[in-house]
């Protein structure tokens, strides 16, 4: 007891001294708490809406060409088609799944559903669009192959197209709505998605169909607007693109480096490049924050390094009455940690404090969507690199406690 006595006594001796000192440390605690919890919550942010498609994936779809070609002039119109499908299935050897979509749009209250009405984007799609988007469903399941073949009258809806034609909530699956005129019956509901990647508008205010569906009731024969790949474990979405692109040339007689014939995104190398900046943004995060700290231990140090300078002439008559070397150094470096460890804890709470006080009011913005918090486990390693900080801090003055000899400590006035 009359040990922390004397380091509670010690650092209250002179207490602005302590408070500036200890103010430091406080606020690069609390910096680092403001950094890390806004820092995680971007970084969750972009991946929330990043949610919902698959990370080593593509698209592409088809342009005027931009090239003559084999005796066809440049500028020509062309269109991916169903008979291009089997080809590409077969020849894509980097691709696990090849999906399809034919946009169909959306017009002024386009669909009924009794009393309810509203707009919504229309699109048809094949049976494997959900493996390579990764949407979960809420209700019910996804258009499957029978449907694809037998061009069935069902369709997905999305979560906010569920909320506002069937207000009265459950499951719906088997019910009925009229897009056009032409009834479909639900045999799935989406579950809500904030991801961003543009697929026909936003997905939660879509219905989906089988795309045979779409081609056979809204025109346009087997034209296919968008191809849509998920690559093989191991292999680059690149390579895919690549390949896919390979195949559609010899299909529809366009020029070995016209580029211009298609459209179309490597998303893998997007994710890659996200990827890249999330850890870019961690390493900031953590180097600006861990700097700040820093600071405030040197300003313990040099405090400290005052106070053995004050404390001269006591320490050398504990070294004369036959205190240890260890004795001096454990008081010095307690008095250290102890100084770091109180502000820093007491920063650990007001960096909380704020970041709880702020999550509410950028619940509206979609970048940090999941709220500023930080983890139990970033707060406890925070506190871990107090005390490190503060033995460290306390090793100079230690030394130079030691360095004090006792007859020269007794002649200083």
């Amino acid at each position: 007891m009359d040990f922390f006595n004397e380091i509670w006594e010690t650092i209250t001796r002179n207490r602005s001294r302590s408070l500036l000192t200890g103010f430091g440390v406080f606020w690069g605690m609390m910096m680092l708490l403001l950094l890390v919890g806004m820092g995680n919550s971007l970084v969750d942010g972009i991946r929330y809406q990043l949610e919902g498609v698959a990370t080593n994936s593509c698209i592409v779809g088809a342009n005027d060409t931009g090239k003559a070609y084999k005796g066809l002039q440049k500028g020509r119109s062309w269109d991916i088609r169903n008979g291009d499908i089997p080809y590409l299935e077969r020849e894509v050897t980097a691709a696990s799944t090849i999906a399809y979509v034919r946009f169909i749009g959306s017009w002024e209250k386009n669909t009924h559903r009794g009393d309810k009405v509203g707009t919504y984007n229309l699109l048809g799609v094949s049976e494997n669009l959900q493996q390579a988007l990764c949407t979960p469903l809420q209700y019910g399941r996804f258009i499957n192959s029978k449907d694809v073949e037998q061009q069935r009258k069902v369709c997905v809806i999305g979560e906010q197209t569920y909320r506002d034609l069937f207000p009265e909530g459950g499951d719906i699956t088997g019910q009925c709505i009229t897009v056009s005129g032409i009834q479909f019956r639900v045999v799935g509901v989406q579950k809500r998605s904030e991801a961003k990647f543009w697929l026909g508008g936003d997905t939660n205010e879509q219905i989906k169909i089988p795309v045979t569906t779409a081609q056979q009731t809204y025109g346009g024969n087997d034209v296919i607007h968008m191809l849509f790949g998920v690559a093989k474990q191991g292999e680059q979405a690149a390579t895919m693109l690549t390949q896919i692109k390979d195949v559609l040339r010899r299909r529809h007689t366009i020029a070995p480096d016209d580029d211009r014939a298609f459209w179309g995104q490597d998303l893998g190398a997007e994710f890659r490049a996200v990827d890249m900046l999330i850890i870019g943004l961690t390493i900031l995060v953590w180097f600006i924050g861990l700097g700040t700290l820093l600071s405030g231990a040197i300003g313990v140090s040099n405090i400290m390094l005052v106070t053995i300078r004050e404390r001269t002439k006591e320490i050398g008559i504990r070294r004369a009455l036959g205190a240890s070397p260890a004795s001096i150094v454990g008081q010095i470096l307690a008095e250290s940690i102890f100084l770091t460890a109180l502000s820093g804890a007491l920063g650990i709470v007001a960096g909380v404090g704020i970041l709880q006080a702020v999550s509410p009011l950028l619940a509206g913005n979609e970048m940090f969507s999941q709220g500023t918090q930080v983890s139990f486990s970033v707060a406890i390693g925070g506190l871990l690199i107090l005390i490190i900080i503060g033995l460290l801090a306390g090793l100079l003055p230690a030394k130079r406690a030691l360095a004090i000899k006792p007859i020269e400590a007794l002649n200083e006035e």
